[in-house]
Order: structure tokens, then sequence, then C-alpha cells
């Protein structure tokens, strides 16, 4: 099963916001989060992990716009679309300074803020601020390495490093949705299609990674064989 894309919306408009994630339900790849408040949108955004953020701008406590920068302040890089029912030029420049990555303005259709949400999606997953969840890891391929989760006692965990090839192998094997990849496939895309490398060195590399991040050592729970190729475990 794929990784759902987490999306945070912020609106008081409660007939709007529950439209919005009656129509994201209907989208297998969606998993919505809402709330009424700036407030409350910005401590679940410090807190949680998002793929997209949607907020509005005129909410009851503060401005969309100042909770967007407090979100970029805190070190929240996902990408945010505001909604506003103001198409001035002026509402969309603060928006934008704030450091929103679109604006929408009310009314809109569902499905022109779809295509611009999966657009930020695709652009995001190549920046370098992208993390994905792999198992229990967060991964963060601009910085090649995985993040544990926290030890339960509280002593410090170490990160795992990966190079440049593991980090390229995972990454691509993200992108298929859990679905599986064969294995020639993985190896032009990873090491180039005039490479000359053969399937032995993919196999090498998937060993060696294996041995990184497998929960338990000699058993293939995330990097999946499959008959022909290789898949990661997402559900």
């Amino acid at each position: 099963m794929a990784v759902k894309k987490r999306v945070l919306l912020v609106d008081d408009d409660d007939f709007l916001r529950e439209e919005l994630v009656e129509q994201f339900a209907l989208y297998d790849e969606f998993e919505t989060v809402d709330v009424a408040t700036g407030g409350e949108g910005l401590e679940v955004a410090k807190s949680q992990t998002f793929d997209l953020i949607i907020l509005d701008v005129d909410l009851p406590d503060m401005q969309g716009t100042e909770v967007c920068e407090l979100m970029r302040k805190a070190g929240v890089a996902t990408p945010v679309v505001m909604l506003t029912a103001n198409d001035g030029e002026a509402h969309e420049i603060l928006g934008l300074n704030a450091g929103a990555n679109d604006y929408v303005t009310k009314p809109f259709r569902f499905g022109v803020l779809l295509a611009r949400l999966r657009a930020h999606l695709r652009s995001f997953e190549q920046s370098e601020d992208a993390v994905f969840q792999i198992g229990p890891y967060s991964f963060k391929p601009a910085n090649k390495k995985l993040i544990p989760p926290a030890a339960e006692d509280g002593r410090p965990v170490r990160d795992i490093r990966l190079t440049e090839k593991e980090t390229n192998i995972l990454k691509y094997l993200y992108r298929a949705g859990g679905k599986a990849v064969a294995r020639e496939e993985l190896l032009h895309k990873v090491w180039g299609y005039n490479s000359g490398v053969t399937t032995h060195t993919l196999e090498t590399h998937v060993y060696r990674l294996r041995q990184k991040i497998e929960p338990e050592k000699g058993t293939a729970t995330l990097l999946v064989t499959e008959p022909g190729g290789y898949r990661l475990e997402l559900g």
C-alpha cells in the first residue's frame, strides 16, 4: 500500500472545511487533518509531519500570513497553499512574502486546487527539504540519512548514514509507491543506461542497505525482494 500524503487544512469556515475533507477522502492518496484556528494549525504543524498545508488567510485568532510566517520560523518547510476570499494583489504579495508557495482565491473548483497541490508535491519531493517516512525511519535524501525513532529510555539514537547510491535506491523505490521495481529499471535509474554495471552490483548495494535498515538482521521486512526486482514496504 502506498503511503498517503498528509494534508493539514486550517480554515474557520466549517462548511468549506468539511467539504474539502470529504473531497480529499475520495482519493486514496490523501489523509487529512483539519483545524479551525491559526493557533491550532501552528501547533499541529510543529508537532506532526505533513506533505501539504492549506491555510486560510482570514482566521479568527490571527491572520493566515502570520501563521505561515511563524511556521517557517519554526522550521516547517512543507508547501503552504493559502486560501482567500480577497483577490487583491497586495494580499497575494503578503502571503508569498510570509513564505507561502501558492495562493488560491475563493470560490475555486476542487479539481483546480488538487492539480496545484499535486504540482507542489512533485516539486517538494525533488527539493532539499523533502522528508519521507520509510518504516520507522524519517528519510532525508538531501542529507543522505535515515533518522530512527527516539529511544524509549531517552538515550540519543545515531542517524543511519547512506551512500549516494543507497540514497538513490531508496528514493526511487519510495516513489514507486510500494510497487515492485524491476532490477534492470532500478539499475538504469540509479547508475545510468550506459554505465555497463551489472545487476550483481545492485544486489550488493541492496544487501549492504539491508544491513543498515532492517530491524532484524537477515530478515527483509522493509526492502523486500520480488520476482525480478525489489519494493519498499510502505504500509
